[in-house]
């Protein structure tokens, strides 16, 4: 790929990441949530963690793909708010898994609603076959900067 190519893409990559961030916690402002509270609450909630009864920080870290530095300040304060605890880990007792408290899994229902509205304003411009394939093309370009 020429570097002209490769320089387009990333800045559209940028821009992207920017608007999906300043318009995802504009969707949320109700809620006083961003889009890395948003992203925290949502990898709580799927079916996996819960079953698990949560998640260790080190496994979120790797499914945000976040440092610990980013994170800890995001936990702090979604901790504050009574929508995430810790709670020991029944396999290993040294360990805490992070979940989602009662509160937390009520505003993630609430949310529901105004996070589906701003996937289809967002996604409006592309079509489910689409939406497949870039899900795909952003697989390879994570995978690719994994390696980099």
């Amino acid at each position: 790929m020429q570097f002209e190519q490769a320089n387009r893409l990333f800045h559209r990559l940028y821009q992207c990441s920017n608007l999906l961030h300043k318009n995802g916690t504009r969707s949320l402002e109700a809620y006083g949530v961003t889009t890395q509270q948003w992203a925290v609450i949502g990898a709580l909630a799927r079916p996996a963690v819960r079953e698990k009864g949560g998640l260790p920080v080190k496994e979120l870290i790797d499914y945000l793909m976040l440092s610990r530095q980013n994170l800890a300040p995001v936990l702090e304060r979604l901790e504050a708010r009574g929508w995430i605890g810790r709670l020991r880990s029944q396999r290993d007792g040294r360990s805490r898994l992070l979940h989602l408290t009662g509160a937390g899994e009520a505003i993630w229902q609430e949310m529901q609603a105004p996070i589906a509205a701003f996937y289809a304003r967002a996604l409006a411009d592309l079509g489910t076959a689409d939406a497949g394939e870039l899900n795909r093309l952003l697989d390879a370009l994570r995978s690719g900067l994994a390696r980099a």
